[in-house]
């Protein structure tokens, strides 16, 4: 059985976020043996994925674990899984996902680029949680709920330096019963690529911060294109290791775009 690491959201080995990616040829194994391999794999999603029959409105059946649990929505393992698909063969085109979340489909352009086709998260404005804030040791301009694929709490910071600085208590989120935090501030020069920034926390599934949240983008995206004027904007995510989401909003529907590289192609050799 196969199984790759690959870096999304980035076109460079060792940047943007590493999948995990497993190409089923039949039914999923036992959902213990999926959540195995996940914390084996130890990255912050690995993806499976099993083909579907012809004429169905999906192609391909994708699943994505933490190192801890099963999530509903994982952007960048979609990114990795779609990459995987496409560079080996296995599907062209319009490649269509059937995941908890709904039907998700990918598409590669000519020059590699992967644009993913999201349900747009919901936004809630909330008071700030104070365990929150006080894990965060930052001082909070606004809070916002998401949909419930996403889970995340949205925390909109004072500027760049603050998101980019920000040492959160680890272990103080990790008692907060929500999928993860969500920080994000308005690029402070718009002209080095980026129109925002955020980082991303998920000590609950396993995770203490993940470098490129896709998911957390379809949330992103509506909050700051209400901010900015504008629907199409490119996040940069991350602290110590980076990556780039174009985003574009189309009301219910969020296009994320990115690039992705395959750093390891190797052999499971323990099987269900």
């Amino acid at each position: 059985m196969r199984i790759r690491i690959v870096d999304a959201f980035t076109d460079r080995p060792f940047h943007g976020n590493p999948a995990g990616v497993l190409l089923l040829d039949g039914a999923f194994p036992p959902d213990s043996w999926l959540q195995q391999v996940a914390a084996e794999v130890n990255l912050s999603e690995t993806a499976f994925a099993r083909p579907l029959p012809a004429g169905g409105e999906a192609d391909w059946e994708l699943r994505w674990f933490t190192p801890a649990a099963e999530v509903d929505m994982c952007g960048h393992a979609t990114l990795a899984t779609a990459h995987v698909l496409a560079t080996t063969g296995r599907a062209s085109g319009l490649i269509r996902f059937a995941a908890r979340c709904g039907i998700l489909t990918a598409r590669t352009a000519e020059d590699g680029a992967i644009t993913m086709d999201f349900p747009t998260s919901s936004l809630t404005k909330v008071e700030p949680v104070p365990e929150v804030e006080r894990a965060l040791g930052a001082a909070i301009v606004s809070v916002h709920d998401t949909s419930a694929h996403v889970g995340d709490l949205v925390v909109e910071l004072a500027d760049e330096r603050t998101v980019r600085e920000l040492t959160p208590d680890i272990a103080a989120l990790r008692g907060y019963a929500r999928r993860g935090v969500i920080v994000t501030a308005a690029a402070e020069d718009p002209s080095r690529g980026h129109d925002f920034v955020s980082r991303g926390f998920f000590p609950a599934f396993g995770i203490d911060e993940d470098p490129v949240t896709g998911s957390a983008h379809t949330a992103l995206a509506p909050f700051w294109a209400r901010r900015l004027g504008r629907t199409t904007l490119t996040g940069l995510q991350g602290g110590s290791r980076t990556g780039l989401v174009r985003v574009t909003l189309a009301g219910e529907r969020t296009l994320l775009t990115g690039h992705a590289v395959t750093v390891l192609d190797g052999e499971l050799l323990t099987r269900p």
